[in-house]
């Protein structure tokens, strides 16, 4: 293919040589390999420039004083590309690359603005109101309109408290009434109390509790070991988050005299270990005997870090006399825990003393003590009919077709199990154990509730009790008769010990046998659970047959250590 010829004019082909020669040196100065062929790595090709047809008049400066002539116009605009071409030209890897970089960086900012937007929201919705008064007692608002409704008290005195800011030192009329031995309670729904003006609902107890989830906060979570199924809170993390736990169970003096606590430790951290919540530490303790206290109050003080610790667990595990117990021993030796006690949370017997979130200053440093509402879980039986006494075990029983009655709130019928099979019931000890054939059991119950069966006592709660009416077959595998072979747990109220072989000889036929299977079937109250557990190592035997497990040393690491 020819190539045209550069079209050069007057003055113009000079100037338009010598840029061109220019350009060229100014080459071989930046490539200096350019100048020998030989090393030439690429080859440069001059095309052909189009120029005007009629060249550019040269305009020359005269003496004369003649009037200028008009400016040239300017030459018409070339277009550029940015990317370059030719060799200069991005290759389709670097489109590709730049395109996946562009497409990455958008992500990440989409990512980021979507991690923003869900951070704001929770900001804005867990949120503690923290501009209300409220009972230091009970923790309800204080209002002074609705005489029977939880917070109440008398529009004088809460102006006069207002105007000289103590506000905080008022205890509403509910709690002055259960400070002197009523049986008020405030939580209606899933217990068979009936609703009204002074009830709140178990739902909203838990609504309360739900911003803890989005706080940094420490959670000491309570636990009664009398109840350990039932008062576990399978969905703490609903209300716990990623938080850290310390776990404190409650009650242990009331076990049965010669329990080991080694074993029951070991026992509780087994079964915590399964639940797989952040559990940092688990405690043994007693607020009356004040047992194992002192070793919560140095693992908070560890763990605390300047934030706030909040008391959890279900309705009536024993939160605000954990707290008294706390702040009793926390005032010995800090003169603010010994400012608190003198307005620290009621304590009572009813199920739902605690209606909302009580801050208590009991910490230097900074970081306050919340005691909160306990949760009501609809499962317990104690939310049913309120039972209050100690532990206590029954004699032993073994007789197939019979049906064992545990006040009016359990039955067990006994459809096949070994002849010397021992069922040892856990529970208060007031609630009487009654032995009757099972073909006479639904006459002799429906006879004698009320009476012989109690509870339910009373005329008007025997009319209005729906009964038995959950029933559930149990077929319980064991293969070692030297031990129990499991729990029942009845939700909120104890739990009976199953033992295949009990008060046997060594030499007894019944002894020899290794492995077998045993039927029951339970007859509780809607809507309680049960569950089928390990047996829990209670007493002088418990001692004996308990077997502790044997860990590698990874997974003693990953278990929370357990104190008393």
């Amino acid at each position: 293919m020819a190539t045209k010829p550069f079209l050069l004019s007057g003055s113009s082909q000079s100037s338009t040589s010598s840029h061109l020669a220019n350009a060229v040196s100014s080459s071989f100065s930046l490539f200096p390999n350019l100048k020998n062929p030989a090393f030439c790595p690429f080859t440069i090709t001059l095309s052909p420039i189009r120029l005007p047809s009629k060249p550019y008049p040269i305009s020359c400066r005269a003496s004369s004083a003649s009037p200028s002539p008009s400016p040239s116009p300017p030459p018409p605009p070339t277009s550029v590309d940015p990317d370059g071409t030719g060799a200069a030209a991005p290759t389709g890897g670097d489109l590709y690359l730049e395109r996946q970089q562009s497409m990455s960086a958008a992500a990440l900012i989409l990512k980021k603005n979507k991690k923003e937007g869900k951070k704001k929201k929770r900001r804005n919705d867990a949120k503690l109101p923290t501009n209300v008064a409220c009972c230091y007692g009970c923790g309800a608002p204080l209002q002074t309109t609705e005489v029977d409704a939880p917070g109440y008290v008398n529009a004088e005195t809460y102006e006069l408290k207002k105007r000289h800011h103590q506000l905080k030192t008022i205890l509403c009329g509910r709690c002055k009434l259960l400070s002197h031995g009523h049986m008020v309670t405030a939580v209606g729904g899933h217990g068979g109390y009936s609703g009204g003006k002074q009830f709140i609902s178990a739902e909203e107890l838990r609504e309360k509790l739900s911003y803890l989830r989005h706080e940094k906060v420490l959670i000491v979570k309570l636990v009664d070991i009398v109840d350990f199924n039932g008062s576990f809170l399978a969905r703490v993390r609903d209300l716990a988050g990623a938080n850290p736990i310390i776990l404190v169970i409650t009650k242990v003096d009331l076990l049965p005299r010669g329990t080991n606590l080694n074993c029951i430790g070991d026992w509780v951290v087994e079964a915590t270990t399964k639940k797989k919540l952040n559990v940092i530490s688990v405690h043994l303790t007693s607020s009356k005997s004040f047992v194992g206290i002192a070793g919560v109050i140095s693992e908070i003080q560890k763990e605390k870090k300047g934030r706030d610790v909040y008391i959890l667990g279900s309705a009536n595990v024993g939160k605000s006399a954990f707290v008294n117990a706390l702040l009793k021993l926390m005032a010995r030796k800090d003169p603010v825990a010994a400012a608190a006690q003198k307005y620290k949370p009621m304590q009572s017997a009813v199920p739902g003393t605690t209606l909302g979130p009580i801050q208590i200053e009991a910490f230097q440093g900074g970081g306050n003590l919340f005691d909160t509402p306990g949760v009501h879980l609809h499962h317990r039986q104690a939310a049913v009919v309120v039972s209050i006494g100690t532990i206590t075990d029954s004699e032993s029983v073994g007789i197939n077709g019979s049906s064992l009655l545990w006040g009016g709130l359990v039955r067990i019928d006994v459809i096949k199990v070994l002849p010397r099979t021992r069922l040892t019931f856990y529970g208060p000890k007031k609630l009487k154990v009654h032995m009757v054939s099972m073909g006479k059991a639904d006459e002799f119950y429906h006879k004698e509730l009320g009476n012989t069966l109690t509870p339910p006592t009373g005329k008007e709660r025997v009319e209005s009790w729906l009964g038995l009416q959950a029933v559930r077959q149990l077929q319980i595998k064991f293969e070692d008769t030297n031990r129990p072979a499991c729990d029942i747990a009845i939700s909120g109220l104890g739990w009976i010990a199953v033992e295949p072989v009990g008060a046997a000889e060594p030499n007894d036929p019944d002894r020899r046998v290794k492995a077998g299977e045993l039927h029951l079937a339970v007859h509780v109250p809607k809507p309680v659970e049960i569950f089928i557990r390990p047996p829990i190592p209670v007493g002088k035997a418990g001692e004996e047959w308990y077997q502790y497990q044997e860990l590698m040393e990874k997974e003693e690491e990953l278990r929370p250590k357990w104190f008393y």
